[in-house]
């Protein structure tokens, strides 16, 4: 059976189309690796935490993983909580765009568009027992600040703020950070 040159044009744009759609569909995030890297890393540190007892998830419930201002991971982060456990029990995304509403999060990975947001943002956990994450160069650190060096991404660490709100980090992920705030004696 012979096309008709309008119609192979009509399929031809059709694949293009769809070639397009599907590589735009699985682009990496905009960050590109590091942000992969980043959003890999994130769903697996309240393997790392300990928490006190009032502030762990209650029996059957999920650790709450909250992105709160701006979400630079996307899809990405979903896939790698997908497949986290912690003390058996799921790691659970919430997007928030703003701390009010961030009273059941475990671990909340803070992101503010300025210096002067992120730091507004963090102070809304100030006195909680919640994992504080931040990123970016020259922005405010959670209790773990991603960091990019030499194109190596990691993180630092402030084990004496996560002492102050009652958690405890694990020996392990210290051992794994580039730098360390140690926690008063």
């Amino acid at each position: 059976m012979r096309l008709s040159s309008p119609v192979r044009v009509w399929l031809a744009s059709l694949a293009a189309l769809l070639l397009v759609t599907t590589a735009v569909a699985q682009a990496p995030p905009p960050r590109g690796n590091a942000g992969v890297v980043k959003a890999d890393f994130l769903p697996k540190f309240p393997r790392y935490v300990e928490w006190p007892a009032t502030a762990r998830p209650g029996e059957g419930q999920p650790f709450q993983l909250c992105v709160v201002g701006t979400d630079p991971f996307g899809p990405r982060l979903d896939q790698a909580a997908a497949s986290e456990q912690v003390d058996g029990r799921p790691v659970a995304i919430r997007r928030l765009p703003d701390a009010a509403e961030a009273g059941t999060c475990h671990v909340a990975f803070v992101h503010g568009t300025t210096v002067e947001d992120t730091t507004r943002l963090l102070g809304a956990f100030a006195d909680r027992p919640v994992l504080t994450v931040t990123d970016g160069d020259g922005m405010p650190h959670g209790m773990i600040h991603f960091t990019t060096r030499r194109g190596r991404v990691g993180f630092l660490i402030d084990d004496a703020a996560a002492a102050a709100r009652g958690l405890t980090i694990s020996s392990r992920l210290l051992a794994l950070a580039m730098g360390v705030r140690q926690r008063r004696s």
